[in-house]
Order: structure tokens, then sequence, then C-alpha cells
């Protein structure tokens, strides 16, 4: 019996099913939601970026599976794109430090660009991956160390999460890098 082409290259994979189809349930969701309360009110443009958001990146991770059979490899990159993820949308949906309208927050984003421009230079390579994932976990404690200095509120639980994410990210990245990966990159 033969394989369909697209079975070969994975589009019936039930994982790729499960996550896009989790994707779309979390771009609905708000869509079903203000049907039942005023509590939730999204316009045009919320929808819009959260496609952006959730869609842009799905397709990284995908890239990421397609391009390397390492698991570590994988979960290092699903873990970084999960914390500038939730970052940028924690971020702008209430604020990290005080709320969303507060200018210091403008710090996080220039970290998840810095978590990006550092992954483009090292060029995705595991050795170089696990240095830039590193300084954004340095990153991420000297927003914290800054806020804290000048008095700003800053949840405590937020800073050790990003952090801890980063830093995995980061172990997982030399895992793969010294070669203690059943499948390296």
């Amino acid at each position: 019996m033969a394989v369909h082409s697209e079975q070969r290259r994975g589009f019936a994979n039930p994982w790729r099913i499960i996550g896009w189809s989790a994707a779309v349930a979390a771009i609905l969701l708000p869509a079903v939601a203000m049907q039942f309360t005023r509590e939730v009110n999204w316009t045009p443009f919320d929808f819009i970026f959260a496609i952006v958001m959730i869609g842009g990146t799905g397709l990284l991770f995908e890239l990421a599976v397609r391009g390397s059979r390492s698991w570590s490899y994988r979960a290092a990159i699903g873990i970084a794109l999960a914390a500038g993820f939730l970052t940028i949308w924690v971020n702008l949906a209430v604020g990290i430090i005080g709320d969303e309208d507060n200018p210091a927050n403008l710090m996080f984003f220039a970290l998840v660009g810095f978590a990006i421009v550092a992954s483009l230079i090292a060029r995705f390579r595991a050795s170089a991956m696990l240095w830039a994932m590193a300084a954004t976990a340095v990153g991420q404690l000297g927003i914290a160390s800054y806020a804290l200095s000048q008095g700003m509120f800053l949840p405590p639980l937020v800073t050790v999460l990003f952090t801890v994410m980063w830093s995995a990210s980061a172990l997982l990245f030399r895992q793969v890098a010294r070669g203690r990966d059943a499948e390296s990159q």
C-alpha cells in the first residue's frame, strides 16, 4: 500500500494536527467569549495580532522541528519561542512592570529583540545558541535588577519564570552542542 506524499512529509502527524488545532482554538476563544461577556472586547486588530503572534510562533517551531532531529534542540527552540511569546503577550496585555502603558516595559521588547538578533547571528547553531539564550537570561535578571533599583514593582514570579525558561533553553542547547543528545543537530 502506497503512503501518500503528504503523510511522508509529516502532514498527517497527529502532533501537528493537535498543535495547529490548539492554535486555532486559542485564536477563536476570545470570539466565542465575546458572545457571552462584555469583559472580553477584542478589536479586529487584536485578532490580527493574535494570528500573527500565534501563527508565527507555530511556524517558527515547525521550521525548527523540520530542521533538526534532535529532541533537545527542538525542546530548546520550543522553550525559547514560548519565553519570547509569553514575554510579548503578557507585556502587551497587562504589562510586566506596572501596567501595559509603563515605558519601562519597552525593556522586555528589547530583550526579545536581542534574543532574535542573537539567534540570527548564531545561525541557530546549538553551540552559539546556548550563549544567546544564556545572555538573554542574564538580560532578564538585569531588567529585574534595574526595575527594583528604580523602585518599580516587578512580580518576582515573572522574573523567575522567564529566567528559568531562557536558562533551560540554554542548557538544552549546551546538551546538543556537547553531543549528549541521541540525535545531534
